[in-house]
């Protein structure tokens, strides 16, 4: 062998050696957790409950970075661009992980680009007009729209959104016509749906939970079977008159594609520990979301659950021509 060869091969083994080493002692300093979407909206506010957690697990601070833009694929793409180390966290949904790949022309893979950590919470969501609008049940909103064709709007949180595409669904199901306002995230549509500027908004329940309680907004129905403890007086879409209208957001954590399995598994442990602490499910309940059980919670579970929404999901979006160039 030449000397050179020697060379690179030592080299090669010292940095197999260092990774291995910084593997181990991790994590050593700052974690972020890079939340694709503006600061107040659910994702920030599931995202700095669950950062406390992994905190306090860790030993370490882990602060949040909020990098919004086309509806999450700025940050997600950041992430998925960010040295492999366990230090730049993303804590993706099935917008960012599964429905913008059908819709954008993403630069990474939303599968082949990140190591999955864990599935956190599912989310229905609950479908919201604005305080004065002259609907007070899903079927008045139904009859309301189909009568003034055009003359609503609903906000959503981009193309591709989860917003987007429960507010295209509800319209073929239901075959009324309503105007969209896209907005950088869910947190700036929910201002104005409070400020009366739009009528209707497919929100999530983390975001929309609080100003349904505090009646700045009116809910109609939630998009899931049961109804949600936490606002037991809201009807679910089969009892509003809108059978089998079911939809399930969901969040989670990758690190980008590369990471040692030491530190995924590290960070696995952590938010297994932190969806374990009573006052981290109470404070996640309250906003309306359902903790995986603990099968769910591992990182192969992730992947396969990422894989089947994929395989739901792109051809019905592909299908309504949802995309942006």
């Amino acid at each position: 062998m030449s000397r050179s060869a020697i060379r690179a091969t030592c080299m090669a083994l010292a940095i197999c050696v260092i990774g291995h080493a910084e593997a181990q002692t991790y994590p050593s300093r700052t974690v972020t957790l890079v939340v694709p979407f503006p600061a107040g909206g659910p994702t920030d506010t599931i995202g700095r409950v669950i950062a406390e957690g992994l905190q306090a697990s860790l030993g370490q601070p882990v602060i949040i970075e909020n990098a919004a833009g086309a509806t999450g694929s700025i940050g997600t793409g950041r992430v998925a661009r960010a040295e492999p180390d366990g230090y730049t966290l993303i804590l993706g949904t099935v917008a960012t992980h599964v429905f913008n790949a059908a819709a954008y022309s993403l630069k990474y893979d939303v599968a082949k680009d990140f190591d999955p950590i864990s599935l956190i919470a599912f989310d229905p969501q609950i479908i919201a007009v604005r305080k004065d609008f002259p609907a007070t049940d899903i079927t008045q909103l139904i009859a309301w729209l189909k009568a003034n064709p055009n003359k609503a709007t609903a906000g959503t949180a981009g193309v591709g959104s989860t917003s987007h595409i429960s507010a295209i669904t509800f319209q073929k199901v239901t075959g009324t016509q309503f105007g969209f306002v896209p907005y950088r995230g869910l947190g700036p549509a929910m201002n104005n749906l409070v400020s009366g500027h739009i009528d209707i908004l497919f929100d999530l329940a983390a975001n929309a939970l609080p100003q349904v309680q505090a009646a700045t907004i009116r809910g109609l129905a939630v998009t899931s079977k049961n109804r949600l403890p936490s606002a037991p007086e809201l009807p679910t879409v089969d009892e509003a008159g809108l059978a089998g209208f079911y939809f399930l957001n969901w969040h989670a954590i990758w690190a980008p594609r590369g990471t040692p399995h030491e530190v995924t598994a590290k960070l696995n442990a952590a938010v297994r520990k932190t969806l374990a602490d009573q006052s981290t499910l109470n404070r996640l309940a309250g906003i309306g979301q359902q903790i995986p059980p603990p099968e769910q919670q591992t990182a192969e579970a992730l992947a396969s659950y990422q894989s089947d929404e994929i395989a739901k999901w792109w051809p019905i979006i592909k299908s309504a021509d949802v995309k942006v160039e």
